[in-house]
Order: structure tokens, then sequence, then C-alpha cells
């Protein structure tokens, strides 16, 4: 069972391929390329952090500028604690994987997440046992973002060779992968390598 202290928000928008959380701190995002999961009665779905927004929680006001006065960005915050409410942080995330019936599969899950499901940052024993296996890595590659892909890549990369117990040993294997996918893209594939140095 997630731990409550692990829970960095709730599905606001869902999809088959991705999803969006609505943080409930502001500016407390999961960082970017993060493993992150979110239940669904038995079925436990997988995805990667690859954008984070703050803004208005008002569709088209944009926030004003406040600090003209203000020494520190704190203090605009103190002098007008209502903006703590009056902005939202939320991140979006492609689903890379689920688990059902303790079987964990590296593709898309049966049925998207269900709007109010907590998402949970992923522990490191997690995040270990889901980068065992590369097959995440496909959806990837062939996904269209908004940001650029292969900085997700490279940053999910950077981050599950972080709780690993040999990170380089991680890597060079993550590379050679990368080589096998991108083996026709060899200047996507040595931009993404060179993104996965720590």
């Amino acid at each position: 069972m997630a731990e409550l202290a692990d829970r960095v928000g709730e599905v606001i928008e869902t999809s088959t391929t991705e999803f969006t959380a609505q943080c409930y701190e502001l500016y407390q995002s999961p960082p970017l390329g993060s493993l992150v999961k979110t239940t669904d009665e038995s079925v436990t779905l997988y995805g990667i952090v690859y954008n984070t927004t703050t803004a208005s929680i008002e569709p088209g006001r944009r926030p004003i500028a406040r600090g003209k006065d203000d020494k520190s960005e704190e203090e605009i915050y103190r002098s007008s604690p209502q903006l703590l409410k009056l902005l939202r942080t939320e991140f979006n995330t492609l689903v890379v994987g689920y688990r059902e019936n303790e079987k964990l599969c590296h593709y898309l899950p049966p049925k998207p997440a269900r709007i109010h499901s907590f998402v949970y940052q992923c522990q490191p024993e997690e995040v270990r046992e889901f980068s065992r296996s590369f097959g995440f890595l496909s959806i990837l590659i062939n996904t269209h973002l908004p940001v650029s892909v292969d900085e997700v890549i490279a940053a999910s990369l950077r981050q599950m060779s972080q709780v690993d117990e040999d990170p380089h040993r991680f890597l060079v294997t993550a590379g050679k992968e990368l080589a096998i996918l991108l083996g026709a893209e060899f200047n996507r594939l040595k931009a993404i390598l060179g993104r996965m140095r720590q």
C-alpha cells in the first residue's frame, strides 16, 4: 500500500496513453523523468513525468507581477497569501506500463486511470523492479509529446540510474538498448546518450 507521504497529486485528466495530475502543494511536482504510479482496484498504472506547469486556476486569466517592492519571492507570498489558492501546479505523465495480478507489463494498460485517483512517487525498490526491463523505452521513443521526447528519455534513465545498485552499469545497459531501438538514427542516439551522463 502506497504511503501518504509519497502521494504527490490527484488525477484530473486521463486517457489510455497519459494522465494529468494536480499537485496538492504548489511547485511540488515530481522531477522530469520520475516514475510515478496510480492504482485502480487491482491494476497499478506506471507513468513517467514529462511536463510540469504552474498557472492560474482560472482558465484564460494569467498571474500578474506583484513583487516590485518585495525583496524576495517568499515576501510576495507572505504579503499575498491568497496566491497559494489562486495558482495550481500540474504534471503530465506518459503511461509506460502497469501491474495486474502481480504481473508487471511494459506496455499500455487495458483501461486508463480514473479521475481523482491518487498519484504516488515510486519508491526506489519499485523503480529498480520496473527498470529491470527496458520495454518502456519503445513507448517513449515512439510517442509524440509537446516537449522533447529525447530529453524525457534521458531524464527518466538518469532518475532510474540513481536508485540502481550500479548506476554506471545501468546507463551502459540502457545505452545498448537505445542503440538497438535507434539503430538508424545515429544523431538522435548520440544526443540522448550525451544527456544521460550524470
